[in-house]
């Protein structure tokens, strides 16, 4: 029977996307993992696979469609022998797609990174049908997944029902394990099986949200002609939400501390002038957010209580220490995560932060590589900013703002003396961190910024 292939949910916050390009046309025969088409997400142009075989029998959505709600039927697939008088009726109406967004101003949001909340990542969304499942061995819902991927998940302690297959149907597949596996997600915790004994206790129901002025009573505070609405882009509407569930869902507090850079500057311009020629160029060249990501990567791991996600059935404690930088791009922020960061040398850091910053503006980084983390790092110090706030991204219970080095005039041995001082704060997250334990963490950091040495052991 024909074959639905519908629009995939490329990250967890995805709603909606762009089919940018079609690689293949009706008639076209595709095999399993050949890439059938290009969709634009809120933060990348991403390739999908086709995840069964046969011949594309009718494109649904044009190439260059906008606002395509995930799930939507986009086109069908015949198996051998099938002709398009198989497809169903309600595959051979076009599916609408919806016109661009009606502009929706909003209030201005304090800067601070945005990163999806982690979640399996699949290479295609998983079909709606409930059908045919093969259970998974537990109590709940039956989980359809080949055996091989079911081994993996028992031998690597993933829970089968918090991921999404990239198989036919939905179908869990070894290559949705290897991904969980990599990016992190999927654990087995506390928190998302509660003991049968004693259910997971629900969420208190939210107080009712204010609500913002509707559009045409602001855009009536303004001289008619005076202005220009531009619609918001997928990346800003889902930076502009999220940012408002972070500060309506979690109680913020803030400690501010400053530090003195003068032996890691000194150290700083002592590695890179050693570093060994590649081509004619330098292995490396640390920069001080290099110094600043592992730093917070170590000082997690001195104060453990600290790395932390706060779910409402448990807390999470982290072993590692994945640490989420804010990477400004066109029309937004996407936060990559670099992934034990404890465990990396400065250089590694240095150049995989490179790498994630050149492919962050080009819109090519994938899922994994933003999703998660333990905390996360806004840096705004190159902007010549002293010091500021920064939102906490969920699930993280901590982010640290940086501001800029610059000479100040300090009291040293009761004496003026000419120091570089940079301002950092750390936002919180009250319910998993309290002010003392958050000071322990700001302590940590700026001693390993004040005596850099033990960044390289």
């Amino acid at each position: 029977m024909p074959i639905n292939i519908l629009m995939p949910a490329l990250s967890p916050t995805m709603e909606e996307g762009n089919l940018a390009k079609w690689l293949v046309k009706e008639g076209d025969s595709v095999s399993s993992g050949d890439v059938i088409a290009e969709i634009e997400t809120d933060k990348a142009t991403m390739e999908v696979e086709a995840v069964d075989e046969g011949t594309v029998g009718k494109i649904l959505v044009a190439e260059g469609a906008q606002g395509v709600k995930v799930n939507e039927l986009i086109a069908v697939l015949l198996e051998d022998g099938e002709d398009a008088s198989a497809i169903d009726a309600t595959a051979s109406a076009p599916a609408a797609t919806p016109a661009p967004p009606s502009p929706e101003p909003t209030a201005p949001q304090a800067t601070a990174p945005e990163s999806p909340a982690p979640a399996p990542v699949a290479a295609t969304a998983p079909t709606p049908q409930a059908h045919a499942r093969a259970s998974n061995g537990q109590a709940g819902p039956r989980i359809f997944a080949s055996p091989l991927a079911k081994r993996l998940a028992k031998d690597a302690g993933l829970d089968l029902s918090a991921l999404s297959g990239s198989g036919p149907h939905g179908r869990i597949v070894k290559r949705d394990i290897e991904i969980a596996i990599a990016s992190g997600t999927g654990k087995a915790t506390p928190a998302a099986v509660a003991p049968a004994s004693q259910p997971a206790a629900a969420p208190p129901a939210a107080a009712t949200a204010p609500q913002a002025m509707p559009d045409d009573k602001v855009m009536a505070l303004f001289e008619e002609g005076s202005f220009d609405v531009e619609p918001h882009d997928s990346m800003r509407k889902v930076i502009a939400k999220r940012l408002t569930e972070a500060k309506s869902t979690i109680p913020h507090f803030y400690l501010t501390r400053d530090c003195t850079l003068d032996a890691l500057l000194k150290l700083r311009a002592e590695l890179n002038g050693a570093a060994p020629l590649i081509d004619d160029k330098p292995a490396y060249k640390l920069s001080v957010n290099d110094f600043v990501i592992k730093a917070m990567a170590m000082a997690l791991q001195a104060v453990p209580d600290a790395n932390v996600t706060w779910t409402e059935g448990g807390m999470l404690n982290h072993r590692v220490s994945d640490i989420g930088v804010a990477v400004s791009i066109p029309g937004g922020l996407i936060t990559p995560v670099v992934r034990r960061a404890e465990q990396k040398t400065l250089s590694v850091i240095s150049n995989e932060m490179k790498d994630f910053a050149k492919r962050a503006r080009d819109r090519k980084l994938a899922p994994h590589e933003y999703q998660g983390g333990t905390t996360a790092i806004s840096n705004l110090g190159m902007f010549g900013i002293k010091d500021f706030a920064a939102v906490i991204n969920p699930p993280h219970a901590t982010i640290l703002a940086v501001g800029a080095g610059e000479k100040r005039a300090v009291v040293v041995d009761d004496a003026v003396a000419i120091r570089t001082q940079m301002s950092v704060t750390l936002s919180t997250d009250h319910r998993a961190v309290d002010g003392a334990l958050g000071a322990e963490l700001v302590q940590a950091f700026i001693g390993s910024i004040e005596n850099p040495m033990g960044m390289l052991v």
